[in-house]
């Protein structure tokens, strides 16, 4: 079939058609399980989305199983489009490793408005119906951009994955502290409307409804508890996390430091025996896994001591992550123990640690330098024999400004995409920027449904 990746609209007619095979995952499996529960839960017939750019939808498998999504990701243009609707009209379970076949074609195209409505059908190798949707689009760029003029951002599919495994599960009741900038609130809609959360909005209540206003969207479902500033605000969102009346904090427009110093409160705070921590969760398009690293935000100048607790709280996030036996680099500026450099002694001694069974839940090796962290190659020219090295899925850094550069450089010349969560409170609080996009907002929201999860297991 002709393939319509690279077809702008006005080269797409009705009848259009593209196709692809491949094979069903566990992954698959999952998603469709899901989205089967959640269409009897609901008692309809479809599933609709609408109202978010597609290039956000595809990466979102929330409705939608990934056997559409991918179908949407690798045959559609790539243009600047608008997602208008998603239906899922039928979905069916399917078996793992069997070949599934996924054609698109072009249903309808309205020129006036740019919309294109594809259908989309999956079928299995006896021609049995998995998935039958239609997608709705409107391209909003008119002419497709010069090659090698700007290039289509990481698809981030490690996020994607993170973000389906917390849409399975019921979404975690937050407060959301201070939510008077758009970035803030809007990014805790986008969570509860794609089932993370269910947010408890608290701040000042005139600036939170104006500017949902100027948003164009509806708090009327949504608990407003009004206070008269961001730190009020903060005291109030801690008071209920504990009450146990919310179950996750979600930090709004306010300084960092400010929701941190009502959390860390000795007498009213979320304290527990454990100490808190900041994980980062990155998808480095370079690097084949999730990279966690701990602590690039809040512990300054961590303690041998701070530091058990920090490489144990990443490594339960790790689980929850559902990471087996995750792989922990303690990063240093080299790979030998010397006396000149605390990092270096501090990282054998976690190293003994974990061999003594006093931190636990995955494989430990340090000092390591950070190209012998996550490249094979240089720890095999340095001659480094490491269970660890080339493979890491956690990097433990010596203090906040080596991991604050260190996430910063991943961004801003790596590409990369991350998302932040406190761990070691009596709730999970979630840390978002104003930088951060729709994918890193929910997937930050999405490292707290999963984190919580993992403890009510326990």
């Amino acid at each position: 079939m002709d393939n319509l990746n690279k077809r702008h609209f006005t080269d797409l007619n009705i009848g259009d058609s593209a196709s692809l095979t491949r094979q069903v995952t566990l992954h698959d499996i999952k998603l469709i399980t899901a989205t089967l529960e959640k269409m009897s839960e609901d008692k309809v017939g479809q599933c609709v989305l609408a109202g978010f750019p597609l290039e956000e939808i595809i990466k979102q498998p929330f409705w939608e199983a990934s056997l559409l999504s991918v179908a949407l990701e690798t045959q559609l243009p790539d243009y600047k489009m608008h997602c208008t609707e998603v239906l899922i009209n039928n979905i069916e379970q399917c078996v793992l490793g069997e070949p599934a076949h996924i054609s698109l074609m072009v249903k309808n195209k309205d020129s006036s408005k740019h919309f294109i409505t594809y259908k989309v059908l999956c079928v299995n190798a006896d021609n049995k119906s998995i998935i039958d949707a239609e997608v709705t689009v409107q391209f909003l760029s008119q002419k497709p951009q010069p090659e090698g003029k700007e290039c289509r951002r990481h698809d981030r599919p490690h996020l994607k994955i993170l973000l389906s495994l917390a849409a399975i599960l019921k979404p975690l009741r937050t407060a959301v502290v201070h939510p008077t900038s758009t970035e803030a609130l809007e990014g805790a809609l986008d969570a509860a409307k794609f089932g993370l959360i269910d947010p408890v909005f608290i701040g000042p209540k005139e600036k939170i409804l104006n500017v949902a206003k100027k948003l164009n969207r509806d708090l009327s479902d949504y608990e407003i508890i009004n206070t008269e500033h961001s730190h009020a605000a903060a005291i109030k969102s801690v008071a209920l996390a504990f009450e146990n009346q919310v179950q996750a904090i979600m930090k709004g427009n306010l300084h960092t430091d400010e929701l941190m110093h009502a959390v860390l409160n000795k007498t009213s705070g979320l304290r527990t025996e454990r100490r808190m921590s900041h994980v980062f969760a990155f998808d480095v398009p370079t690097y084949p896994r999730p990279l966690l690293i701990t602590d690039a935000a809040i512990n300054i100048y961590p303690s041998l001591e701070d530091k058990k607790d920090i490489l144990q709280n990443a490594l339960d996030l790790a689980h929850a992550l559902h990471i087996k036996n995750p792989k922990v680099a303690i990063l240093s500026a080299v790979e030998t123990v010397s006396p000149y450099l605390k990092s270096t002694i501090e990282a054998a001694a976690l190293c003994k640690m974990v061999d003594r069974r006093q931190i636990t839940g995955g494989i430990v090796d340090g000092p390591l330098a950070f190209d012998n962290a996550i490249s094979e190659a240089a720890a095999l020219t340095k001659g480094i024999d490491s269970p660890v090295a080339g493979q890491a899925d956690i990097l433990l850094v010596p203090d906040v400004e080596s991991g604050n550069m260190l996430a910063k450089q991943l961004e801003y010349l790596g590409d990369a995409e991350g998302a932040g969560i406190v761990l070691g409170a009596r709730v999970p609080i979630i840390l978002t920027s104003r930088a951060d996009d729709t994918t890193s907002r929910m997937a930050s929201c999405a490292l707290a449904v999963l984190l919580a999860h993992k403890q009510r297991l326990k």
